[in-house]
């Protein structure tokens, strides 16, 4: 059959592979003039920073991909497993490294909250118990409604045990008696752009995914993996067209008949495979009103603001991976789900040159920081950017003197780079018991119309998108 893929976004960049080992012809449209979507990067005057993922786990979900092209992920990048995998620190002044192995996190745990160490184990294991069930029910194939997970079940009892019913924040609270370490554990919440006390506790799985498969830094850049799946899929026979902005979805007789190009052209297909932010498939390349109505009534996830900072000589203390809590995150997240940056907001920090001297000049550091932002909502980049250096230098940590340069991204630089209406990163939020439900599926209204990446089913983040583009690959055939 003849494919045609919307956007080389790492999702449609996996599904490309796969629909292409499975004998079809595919041909990828991408508007802008390189590939990997919220997989960027930015290189400038010997610095690389990686503008959207600084994280890479379940590493065996790309070299399944890369194996389908007669490769693996370790003959595509190099790769080191970090340790710590984060360092958090508090208001109060205290911090926790969490290591690479649990049983050696178990025991900084312990030294860190003596009253949580049996507690923390509970919820390692309660956290396996929760990806167990999630990986053979919710990520087993596209979802339609509850009932799909209550057939994909072992036993009745699996749809109390993936803890759909109550918050993250609600699991955190009966879990934990330090606060410190609930706030730990809400942060989880944040990887897929919603908030602890609104998102379902099913998050907490992601404690056992990074401890159970690690913590990666890729080298040259979490954004090489793009490049590698796009040069992967190239020897295959995939075609590219970069550059090239694809209008609408073309269809006839309620079958996709190819897409109109913005350009004029046309390129007929059997198969499209939409790339593209859910809420642009649906309110521009296929416009649906019904489904458009039914993303708006879920709500976009969080957007972000991103701030690239060259920074001159080196920092004691820092991780890869840092965080700098908030002083209190029920006002954050409050602030937030009222559409206004937090007055106190975390700050996450990634300094990849600590791991990786090539991404900084030998006397630099490649700081990326992130902080959470509503959707849609207007940033002044510089008070913003001063508004963090000063709150890390009240943490201690004073680099606003040795910075060359910095680079930001702020919502509407998401939303036009890639298209993601009001810079949500995730499409949709996670945010309520049924928003799992709710995110547009991976089969469109018109037969031979599907969806991947992070707006869809299962959701965002690497190892997510990877699963959908696989659910995708396997509907097709």
């Amino acid at each position: 059959m003849r494919v045609v893929v919307i956007g080389a976004g790492v999702g449609g960049l996996c599904a490309a592979i796969r629909l292409r080992t499975a004998g079809h012809d595919v041909t990828v449209f991408e508007r802008n003039p390189v590939v990997g979507g919220k997989l960027a990067s930015l290189s400038e005057d010997g610095y690389t920073f990686d503008l959207g993922p600084t994280l890479f786990t379940m590493p065996h979900l790309y070299d399944d991909v890369f194996r389908l092209a007669g490769s693996s992920l370790a003959a595509q990048v190099e790769m080191t497993r970090l340790d710590p995998q984060f360092r958090y620190r508090w208001s109060d002044g205290s911090s926790l490294d969490v290591p690479d192995d649990r049983r050696h996190t178990l025991d900084r745990v312990e030294a860190f909250a003596p009253d949580d160490g049996d507690n923390w184990m509970d919820l390692e294991y309660h956290a396996q118990q929760i990806w167990e069930v999630a990986e053979r029910t919710f990520l087993a194939g596209t979802v339609d409604s509850a009932w799909t997970l209550v057939k994909r079940s072992k036993n009745p009892l699996d749809l109390d045990r993936v803890e759909g019913k109550r918050t993250l924040a609600q699991f955190a609270r009966s879990s934990l008696d330090d606060p410190r370490l609930r706030q730990l554990i809400g942060r989880y919440a944040t990887y897929s752009g919603s908030s602890p006390y609104e998102a379902p506790a099913t998050l907490a799985c992601i404690l056992h995914i990074e401890q159970e498969y690690g913590c990666w830094h890729l080298h040259g850049g979490v954004a090489v993996l793009a490049d590698r799946l796009a040069t992967t899929a190239r020897r295959l026979g995939v075609v590219f067209r970069l550059g090239t902005d694809v209008g609408r979805v073309t269809t006839g007789r309620g079958k996709v008949t190819g897409v109109d190009l913005a350009d004029g052209g046309h390129e007929p297909a059997d198969v499209v495979v939409s790339d593209a932010d859910a809420e642009h498939l649906y309110t521009d390349l296929h416009p649906d009103a019904r489904r458009r109505k039914r993303i708006a009534k879920i709500g976009r996830s969080m957007s972000a603001f991103v701030m690239c900072a060259a920074v001159r000589g080196r920092t004691e203390g820092i991780a890869h991976h840092n965080v700098w809590f908030s002083l209190d995150d029920e006002q954050e997240f409050t602030d937030l789900s009222r559409g206004r940056a937090a007055v106190d907001p975390t700050i996450y920090a990634c300094v990849s040159s600590v791991t990786d001297q090539r991404m900084a000049p030998r006397d630099g550091e490649n700081w990326v920081f992130l902080v959470n932002l509503p959707a849609a909502v207007g940033v002044d980049r510089k008070l913003m950017s001063a508004a963090v250096l000063n709150r890390l230098a009240e943490r201690g940590i004073d680099l606003r003197e040795r910075i060359d340069f910095t680079r930001t991204l702020v919502p509407a630089d998401i939303d036009a780079r890639y298209r993601a209406p009001g810079g949500a990163i995730y499409g949709t939020s996670s945010n309520g018991r049924t928003a799992a439900f709710k995110r547009p599926g991976n089969v469109g209204p018109v037969d031979g119309l599907f969806l991947v990446g992070g707006s869809t089913h299962p959701g965002g983040g690497l190892p997510l998108v990877a699963t959908g583009a696989q659910i995708v690959a396997d509907l097709v055939g």
